[in-house]
């Protein structure tokens, strides 16, 4: 991962990424309205944010139970050949599959996590044989499955 140089935020700032964290589908008056600024001043700084990649994107959050993906698993990759491109190329392979909700690399201990979410076990199953036993440089998958999300947060303290 590159460094990129921390961004400096004011008190608005700060407002405004707190208020968007909780709710991204509110009107830019009523985003303004609760973090006390004129609308054209937090429109302005909205804009500056996304501009900046401070907002990467404003997504849905979806309950995974609701739509029939109630299987969570932490997957632990360990590749055989650790090169630069076999570790790209497994990157490829699994940012491909859209049950694999993130990736990382990591160290020490296995090469990558996986956070995954699919329907059941023979989901599980198939998505397992399609990545990792189909995969020759797939040395070790070590896998935790969730019996109970005691909390799930996707803000970032600002």
């Amino acid at each position: 991962m590159i460094n990129e140089p921390v961004l400096q935020f004011d008190e608005l700032d700060r407002r405004i990424l707190n208020a968007l964290q909780i709710d991204a589908s509110q009107t830019n008056h009523a985003l303004a309205a609760r973090v006390h600024a004129s609308p054209p001043t937090c429109l302005r700084r909205v804009k500056r944010l996304m501009e900046t990649g401070v907002i990467a994107r404003q997504v849905a959050i979806v309950a995974p139970d609701k739509v029939g993906a109630g299987l969570s698993a932490i997957v632990e990759i360990t590749l055989d050949n650790q090169a630069s491109e076999r570790m790209v190329e497994f990157e490829a392979l699994v940012a491909a599959e859209d049950a694999v909700l993130q990736c990382y690399r990591v160290a020490p201990g296995p090469d990558f996590v996986l956070l995954v979410q699919v329907a059941d076990m023979p989901a599980y199953h198939a998505l397992a044989h399609r990545l990792f036993a189909g995969q020759a440089n797939v040395r070790n998958v070590r896998s935790y499955f969730a019996i109970h999300r005691s909390k799930f947060e996707t803000r970032i303290a600002v």
